[in-house]
């Protein structure tokens, strides 16, 4: 298992814990925020919005279908913790995927 403050990888699935700010201009990687990923996201918090907005953002960035990004915790919190499957990226290439996001 590798970790840093918001990534886990075990084998080929990911948890991302994540800080989101709905209601920003535009979507975008802030940056570390804690032991978190900060997220801004275009989307306000109604109906479940953000979190789409928050999913299909995420499959974007890691080139993955969006079938492979689940919301395991955190439906109506800023932390959420978010499942990937991620096939055969690394850790390293996520990291950089999300950054170039």
């Amino acid at each position: 298992m590798n970790e840093t403050d918001w990534l886990t990888l075990s084998g080929t699935t990911a948890r991302l814990t994540l800080h989101i700010q709905p209601g920003a201009k535009k979507t975008a990687v802030a940056g570390p925020h804690g032991d978190a990923l900060k997220i801004r996201l275009a989307a306000p918090p109604v109906d479940g919005k953000a979190n789409a907005a928050l999913l299909a953002f995420l499959a974007d960035c890691l080139k993955l279908p969006n079938r492979a990004v689940t919301l395991r915790s955190g439906d109506t919190s800023r932390r959420k913790v978010v499942e990937v499957q991620v096939g055969g990226l690394s850790a390293e290439a996520i990291r950089a995927a999300l950054a170039a996001g």
